[in-house]
């Protein structure tokens, strides 16, 4: 009940104080991908129901109509500024402010044993494993086979961390987690922001 309580109260207070960032956002998102600047996509909530997650868009369809991620996109992507949305999802009651990231049907689903302790929870904006993963993308792109080693590598540690903090939990370290997440998007933020100066 606190967890909910402070989620509802701090996504109110954030929604009024970077509603309108969010949405120039969405609008540059728009202009950058030249589709609608809000991504939607099912995900896998609490005890297995999906729900809708929201994410700036970052992929522009090419001619050859592959998805690729635009400049600004990869800017989104680094800084997690891309997630800024989700903030509506908790809001809504699909997600909370720190927890399990969402995964798509095909993982957090196909848990099996103790490991589906995970779906007791409402999945996070951010969370341990986010944390720990910041430069998933980066990690993933240095791989001969992305794929195998998200699944043998990536994932396994992923389910680690996630039982550890349900095991453990406290809002003290929810706080933690939302403040060093704070920092390291900051400080992606500056990084990227100066080489492109």
């Amino acid at each position: 009940m606190i967890k909910r309580i402070f989620d509802l109260s701090l996504s109110i207070v954030l929604l009024l104080l970077f509603g309108w960032l969010i949405l120039i956002f969405v609008f540059m998102a728009w202009l950058d991908t030249k589709q609608l600047g809000i991504f939607k996509q099912q995900r896998v909530g609490k005890n297995g129901r999906l729900f809708e997650i929201y994410k700036l868009r970052s992929m522009k369809m090419m001619p050859d109509n592959r998805l690729n991620v635009t400049r600004l996109g990869h800017f989104w992507r680094r800084t997690k500024l891309d997630e800024l949305p989700q903030l509506l999802n908790v809001l809504l009651g699909d997600m909370s402010l720190v927890g399990p990231r969402p995964d798509i049907a095909g993982f957090v689903d196909m848990l099996e044993g103790d490991d589906r302790i995970i779906l007791s929870v409402k999945p996070g904006i951010t969370g341990p494993a986010s944390l720990y993963f910041k430069n998933e993308e980066h990690l993933l792109a240095q791989q001969t086979d992305p794929e195998f080693y998200n699944r043998t590598v990536i994932w396994p540690k992923k389910v680690e961390l996630n039982k550890t903090y349900i095991a453990e939990y406290s809002f003290y370290k929810d706080i933690i987690i939302i403040l060093k997440t704070i920092c390291t998007s900051f400080g992606t933020s500056l990084r990227a922001w100066r080489s492109n100066l």
